[in-house]
């Protein structure tokens, strides 16, 4: 019988490549990954992984395995939400991992209303790069996630993981409201008000005007930082980084000192009226999706921080619903 502790090894190695990366992402030593997926070959009766230098590759059969694994462990969320369900009555530790944003503007109001329904539930709030979440729910670190995708960055299918969408934001370039010298208002760009506007009719013309200034950009690695650097590219230049910054807030600071500019999502903007600081609405969007793993849909737990989540998106963002 083949053991579901060493079916997720294997499912982890076939998506992270060597033994050492599994190990550090599941908490145990390499001696002991090794260990365990010799014994499940054993358990297979035939050879699983090839190795190559460091890294190890999955045989065609330990490929099928892999299949067969992610089927397995669908079918155990689903028995668990089952058992969860019979149990009534939600309680324990739900661990959720957010993006700065989403915990600041949507995830406080959807813990109030989540407390007042289910009050021996205990979520747990990690702030979490969505670059970083598909580990962090495989590996069990995680119970459900806010993750986010901009239309220059498409979110990548993740084995094992099921998205639902939430909602859409619309995206802005931000500059010192005196502007860049010689270059005239864009088009969409934002009253005092702080009114949302309409997006610029030509966005690579408004990001191209900005082709010789200074850019912030979020650190390297991130979504955010890939966005801005394709839309760029998209527009015909490579941005010239001069900050790296990955909190919005201090972005903005950034831009009304004068030190350059940046693409920022709707959420990101505390302060649409800041005179110091002009927003033009870009075409792009950010959608931001929910993600737990594939058969924990009907998980009390889950679905009820779903609902939470929905009922607390700002009616600003609700008509504008993400993509799963």
């Amino acid at each position: 019988m083949l053991d579901v502790r060493r079916l997720r090894l294997l499912r982890e190695l076939a998506r992270r490549g060597t033994i050492a990366a599994v190990a550090e992402a599941l908490s145990f030593s390499p001696s002991a990954v090794s260990q365990q997926l010799g014994v499940l070959e054993r358990e297979a009766g035939l050879p699983l992984l090839e190795r190559t230098g460091r890294r190890v590759r999955l045989t065609p059969a330990g490929q099928n395995l892999v299949r067969h694994a992610e089927a397995v462990l669908e079918r155990l969320e689903q028995a668990d939400a089952d058992l969860a369900e019979a149990r009534g009555g939600l309680a324990g530790a739900l661990r959720i991992g957010a993006f700065p944003t989403a915990s600041r503007a949507i995830v406080p109001a959807a813990l109030v209303a989540l407390a007042r329904r289910h009050p021996g539930l205990e979520p747990m709030v990690c702030e979490t790069d969505p670059a970083a979440v598909a580990h962090a729910l495989r590996a069990g670190d995680l119970d459900v996630a806010l993750v986010h995708a901009y239309d220059f960055v498409p979110a990548e299918r993740e084995p094992g993981l099921t998205t639902e969408p939430l909602y859409g934001e619309a995206m802005y370039l931000a500059e010192p409201a005196e502007g860049t010298p010689g270059t005239p208002a864009a088009p969409g760009a934002l009253g005092a008000a702080g009114a949302p506007g309409t997006p610029a009719p030509d966005q690579d013309a408004v990001l191209r005007a900005h082709a010789g200034s200074p850019w912030i950009t979020a650190t390297p690695g991130t979504l955010c930082h890939a966005m801005t650097l394709r839309a760029c590219q998209a527009a015909g230049f490579t941005p010239r980084v001069r900050h790296q910054v990955d909190e919005f807030a201090t972005v903005l600071a950034l831009v009304a000192a004068g030190q350059g500019v940046a693409v920022v999502p709707q959420l990101g903007v505390t302060d649409p009226a800041d005179p110091s600081v002009r927003l033009t609405r870009l075409v792009m969007q950010r959608r931001t999706n929910l993600a737990f793993r594939s058969g924990a849909a009907a998980h009390p737990a889950v679905a009820a921080f779903g609902a939470a989540l929905r009922a607390a998106v700002p009616p600003d963002l609700a008509g504008s619903r993400a993509e799963a």
